[in-house]
């Protein structure tokens, strides 16, 4: 079978030491593209960081961001698939997590909106600074109580991707996911202990991949995903080819038809290398 698409997971995948794309994973997939394989970068992460570390790899392709809540293409910013979290769910999630005292942000496509100073801090430390491409900036912004936030929900009906509430305690996140299990139209991903990153319902990679499928005429057999981590599974389980690096969850491991190295050790490259005969 003829591949004709890679999707790949960033954290704890494509990014390895440092949160960095090696050079030899670059050079990898600089090959396969050259080839007309489609490199899509398929994340849980902003859409303008995405974009960013697609324009980093030298692809064309488009890109999947907020865990498939939308899929756009970066030139032209056409967009594939969207589904945003409904104004009406956003206020129940932001009074819950006033409620049980949780740090939390939410996303558009550029814009992350943090419960508090200290959470836009972290946040910007952990997305790391991005140089160049003015175009795809990351705005910072703090709300400060529950009004704010409704009034700004209002406002941006239909924009928000995808929130991520953190607690420094696990026990409070394994809380958290109970009573989100009681709203009927949001689905949540574990992303460790300490945080738990929350979608519109119906929301997966997988279903991304799939509307990306659909986009160009791929077949599910002519399709490669990579990941790590729980919000991978869909797309392990849809690809046409599996593959598990070697520092994934075992749900993700046990899915896959492959597993390659770990992210420190180049997996990514090792794999596509495997699959492509390089």
């Amino acid at each position: 079978m003829g591949y004709k698409m890679i999707c790949i997971d960033m954290d704890g995948t494509l990014l390895g030491k440092g949160k960095r794309i090696s050079k030899e994973s670059k050079d990898v997939i600089e090959k396969v593209h050259k080839k007309g394989v489609e490199i899509v970068v398929t994340t849980g992460r902003i859409y303008n960081n995405a974009a960013y570390y697609s324009h980093l790899l030298g692809v064309e392709s488009p890109v999947i961001a907020a865990n498939g809540a939308i899929v756009r293409e970066k030139h032209t910013n056409k967009i594939i698939y969207e589904n945003p979290i409904r104004t009406e769910q956003c206020i129940k999630l932001v009074e819950m997590l006033y409620k049980m005292k949780f740090y939390f942000h939410f996303y558009t496509v550029d814009g992350i909106y943090c419960g508090n100073p200290l959470t836009k801090v972290l946040t910007k430390v952990y997305m790391t600074k991005q140089v160049g491409y003015d175009n795809l900036k990351i705005n910072y912004h703090v709300i400060k109580n529950i009004e704010e936030w409704k009034k700004f929900f209002e406002k941006t009906n239909g924009q928000i991707t995808k929130c991520i509430a953190f607690s420094s305690n696990p026990d409070k996140i394994k809380v958290l996911k109970k009573e989100l299990n009681k709203l009927e139209d949001v689905v949540y991903f574990g992303s460790g202990a300490r945080s738990v990153e929350i979608n519109n319902k119906g929301v997966s990679k997988g279903n991304a991949v799939k509307a990306l499928a659909d986009y160009y005429g791929f077949k599910r057999e002519e399709i490669v995903c990579i990941g790590d981590n729980e919000n991978d599974i869909s797309m392990i389980e849809y690809a046409g080819f599996g593959v598990a690096m070697g520092n994934a969850i075992e749900e993700v491991k046990a899915l896959a038809d492959y597993i390659t190295d770990t992210n420190k050790e180049d997996g990514v490259a090792k794999a596509i290398k495997k699959i492509f005969k390089l």
